[in-house]
């Protein structure tokens, strides 16, 4: 399947490439806060992972890696894999910078085998990354198999519940605009960052939507046993028009606030 949609896996990594160059500098990103000391994971995060002191790590998706310097610093043995050239590049430099031991990987997420040999007590992804891989059942099968037994696997990520949504900057309340249930990826022409919309980018993407029963059959599917999946009505951006920012940081539809699920995470095992 992912031959399938090869040219588009490649128009997505020069999305990439452009972006990594404008949100290495954006304030969304804030760098200098994080080479200041700044933690980039989220506390839920951490409070649901449980303790890295020690652990072994592979961060996937990892773009320039802050995350992944971050589990670093918390003690983790990090690992970190993106597709983008560019991205990789300014990941090592940062983590060079501030003397860290992270290591980095270029990859395209299905082709790590390749590249990669290693298992880690920990695979962990992120934060808008599933909208960009075509094979869900392809990408557990990679979590699975970089997995240590008895390693935890885990994911917060957006719910794809919430992408059905009209994302346009004029609308005020929750409008069904795109689909949830189909298998083609949706093409995107000259959008801007999320990190920087005043910044216009050219490239094109192309975006999968995964639902939740999806996700879930692909990580049991693969042998994983699934501890938890938790869902949340916030945000940790503003990923739609009408989410105001709580009191906490966070994103919420105030008009929805008890029906709207924004974020879901999942902890899975490997079996010993």
């Amino acid at each position: 399947m992912t031959e399938e949609y090869k040219d588009q896996i490649h128009s997505n990594r020069r999305l990439w490439d452009a972006l990594t160059k404008i949100h290495i500098n954006s304030e969304f990103y804030d760098v200098e806060a994080f080479k200041n000391g700044a933690c980039t994971i989220a506390d839920l995060e951490l409070n649901e992972m449980g303790d890295l002191e020690g652990k072994t790590l592979l961060h996937l998706q990892c773009h320039f890696g802050l995350d992944t310097m971050s589990f670093e610093r918390l003690g983790a043995r990090a690992t970190g894999v993106d597709f983008s050239e560019i991205a990789i590049r300014r990941a090592r430099e940062i983590s060079d910078e501030l003397g860290l031991s992270t290591r980095f990987v270029q990859s395209e997420l299905y082709h790590l085998p390749e590249k990669l040999s290693e298992v880690y007590d920990i695979v962990y992804t992120s934060g808008g990354v599933l909208c960009w891989l075509p094979d869900i059942r392809g990408w557990a099968n990679i979590v699975q198999q970089y997995l240590k037994p008895g390693g935890t696997f885990y994911i917060r990520e957006f719910h794809p519940f919430a992408s059905i949504f009209d994302d346009r900057d004029e609308v005020s309340s929750p409008t069904v605009h795109y689909p949830y249930f189909h298998n083609k990826p949706l093409r995107f022409d000259n959008e801007p960052s999320y990190a920087d919309p005043s910044i216009p980018l050219e490239e094109t993407s192309f975006e999968w939507v995964h639902t939740v029963g999806d996700i879930i059959s692909a990580i049991a599917d693969v042998g994983l046993r699934i501890e938890f999946m938790h869902e949340f009505p916030e945000c940790t951006y503003q990923s739609l028009p009408f989410l105001i920012k709580g009191d906490n940081g966070l994103w919420y539809s105030p008009e929805y606030a008890d029906s709207l699920p924004l974020m879901f995470s999942i902890r899975a095992e490997k079996p010993k």
